[in-house]
Parts: structure tokens; sequence; C-alpha cells
């Protein structure tokens, strides 16, 4: 029997260089904020604008997140993303107008030390997480950046087991910080589940641990919009997750939002409209302060 440490525990603060960014320990509740995948600069500009505003007001480290490429969708038409040429560019637009740090994804490991220099925090996707190829490049690329490495736990991992991840990249890039993200395992056909208990599995590897409440309420290859040719989604259920993860003992949260959630080019059903984003992260900074206190 695997026996996890269960709420929150007090661990070092991961903090990035250039920026006031904190996550873990004493850190108040990190944000991971902004659209799935970048859409256009103006939209980008405007959801990334508001969400540091409701940080900022409630004294969050706030981190805009977008893909500039989602390698993985169901269709091979359904939209990816402007590609990495123009995605970057947007990203370092974003970076520059609105003084906040950049979160992306890396896909293959050409990709790593180009986008380690734009990103602040560098994204490991679930599917990718035990290539080693791709996380040692990445790893590299991140520490010589001086960046974070957020690695999402893969949809057919247990908790414990992402110590293998983290075991090689430790190995490669000794000095390099690493947060663990947690974002639902596979239940059945068409199904994720999230178990809080993994919250404090990942924790006693002496990480701090985010969770994905968009992607955890995903239903992959379940949207009955396009029979099937897409993911479907349980919005109403992202604040639910977020919630109990912060409550398990969750440093920060991972979250996307769209100005017209049903419009959105990619994981429509899973994004928050961006006009709930003020209560939700009262609500979850609230929990936190609770758990820490």
């Amino acid at each position: 029997m695997h026996i996890v440490t269960s709420g929150y525990s007090v661990m070092k603060t991961v903090k990035l260089s250039t920026t006031d960014w904190a996550i873990g320990g004493d850190a108040p509740l990190a944000v991971i904020a902004g659209l799935n995948v970048l859409e256009d600069i103006g939209l980008a500009l405007e959801i990334g604008t508001e969400l540091k505003r409701v940080c900022e007001n409630l004294g969050l480290p706030y981190a805009f997140k977008a893909s500039f490429d989602k390698a993985n969708r169901s269709s091979i038409a359904s939209y990816r993303g402007p590609g990495i040429d123009t995605g970057l560019e947007m990203l370092a637009r974003v970076k520059s107008e609105l003084n906040v740090p950049i979160c992306t994804d890396v896909h293959t490991t050409a990709q790593a030390a180009r986008v380690a220099d734009i990103a602040d925090i560098v994204q490991l996707p679930a599917f990718l997480c035990r290539q080693t190829d791709l996380v040692v490049a990445m790893a590299e690329a991140t520490q010589a950046a001086g960046g974070i490495l957020h690695v999402k736990k893969a949809q057919f991992l247990a908790p414990w087991d992402t110590k293998n991840i983290v075991t090689k990249i430790g190995e490669v890039a000794p000095d390099l910080d690493v947060v663990l993200c947690e974002r639902g395992t596979s239940f059945g056909y068409n199904n994720l589940v999230v178990d809080m208990l993994g919250i404090g599995a990942m924790h006693d590897l002496g990480v701090p641990v985010t969770i994905d409440a968009t992607h955890a309420v995903q239903l992959p290859g379940a949207d009955p919009r396009t029979a099937g040719a897409s993911t479907g989604g349980r919005r109403e259920g992202v604040p639910v997750i977020a919630k109990s993860a912060v409550a398990a003992g969750a440093d920060g949260v991972f979250l996307e939002f769209h100005t017209e959630p049903d419009a959105a080019l990619c994981d429509a059903p899973s994004c928050l409209p961006l006009s709930a984003a003020g209560d939700v992260l009262k609500t979850l900074k609230q929990i936190r302060d609770v758990i820490t206190g």
C-alpha cells in the first residue's frame, strides 16, 4: 500500500528569478491561467489583462498561459494554433506589454530551447511526460534559461509514479525547479477523475503541485457537437475540482478562460467565461488561506 500525506505540507517555495511569481511553501495560491490555444493577439491581451487585474487585486502571483500549437487534437481538421513562429511572437508581446511571466508547452525536442527563451514556465504535456528525449531536452533548456518546468501528470500514471519523471529531470538538470500538475486520470472510456489523495502523493516528492481543473473535466473523444471528433467537457465542474484540490493542498491552479467559451477554437466545453474569473479566484484564495493558516 502506498501511504500519502494528506492536506497542506510546508516545503520550499519555488520562485522565478526574473519576476515575483512564486509557488509552494508559504507563498500565496499561484495562478497559471489564460486561454487554451492562441487565437489572435487581441484576445490574448484582453484575457491576460483581465486575469492580471483580478490576481493583483487578490494578491495572487499570476502567469499567462496559452499554447501556440495543440499537437494532440482529436481530428486532423481541428484548429491547432498559429504555430511556433507566430505563437512565440504573440507570447513575447503579451509578456512585454503586460509584464507577466509566460507559460506554454513544448511538443518536440527541437522546440525546447526556443520556447525556454520566451516562456518563464515551460510545460511538459501529460501525454509526453515519459518521453525521455523530450524530458531531457526540456529540462536542460529550461535550466539554462533560468525557468521552471511544469510537468503534467499523464492520465495513465499513478501520482507516486511521477517520481521517475522528477528523478530523470534531476539527473540532467539538478538545479532546475520542478512543479507537478494533476490533471485527472483515465477512468473507463471517455472520462477522467481526480483522486485528491494524489496531491499529497506528489507533495511527498518534495515539489509544489498545481491542479489543472480545466482539463480534468474533459470527456476525451466525447464531444456530441462533433460526434466524437473532439473532446467534450463539463464546464460546471471546473470550480468544483479547483476548490477540492486547493482544499487538499494544491499550491496553484491552472485554468483556462475565454470571452465567449462556446466559441473557443479548442476545448470549448471545458473553459470558463472570463467574467467568472474574479469570483472563482476569490473563493480559491479564501480556501488556500484557511488551509495554510
